[in-house]
């Protein structure tokens, strides 16, 4: 679904609360996006407005937005990846020199996790916010 179809009011309402779309700050939308993207192995998409979007490919886009003139607030943002992708996600974070870590504190440099049965990994984006991939939910009590 293209970025501009997602906020156009759907033919019927959704009968759950589901996310649509995050604005992510960043200094330089263009990297960032772009960055997000190579290791998910997603696209940018169009600019939409001041937004460059990338499509998680469920409903959900993460919208680029440039703060110049402000102090970025790091964030968390987790992603729930394909078990047969991980491991080319965690190439390409080799390759582009990133560390990834098995932990949200970033302690155990060069290292995976293997909670609930899958696997997952952590790294800063060039805005320094931290990023998660994992194959397997949380499970919650």
């Amino acid at each position: 679904m293209a970025h501009r179809e997602q906020h156009r009011p759907a033919s019927a309402p959704p009968d759950t609360v589901q996310l649509n779309h995050t604005a992510v700050y960043a200094r330089d939308r263009r990297l960032s996006a772009a960055f997000l993207a190579a290791v998910l192995g997603l696209e940018v998409g169009a600019p939409f407005g001041p937004f460059l979007p990338v499509d998680l490919g469920n409903g959900v886009t993460l919208d680029y937005y440039e703060l110049r003139e402000e102090p970025i607030r790091p964030q968390h943002y987790a992603f729930l990846v394909p078990e047969e992708r991980f491991d080319a996600m965690i190439d390409r974070l080799e390759a582009v020199g990133v560390t990834y870590y098995a932990d949200p504190r970033h302690t155990e440099p060069g290292r995976i996790n293997r909670l609930f049965g899958g696997r997952g990994a952590y790294f800063e984006d060039p805005d320094g916010h931290n990023m998660e991939i994992m194959t397997r939910p949380y499970v919650r009590p």
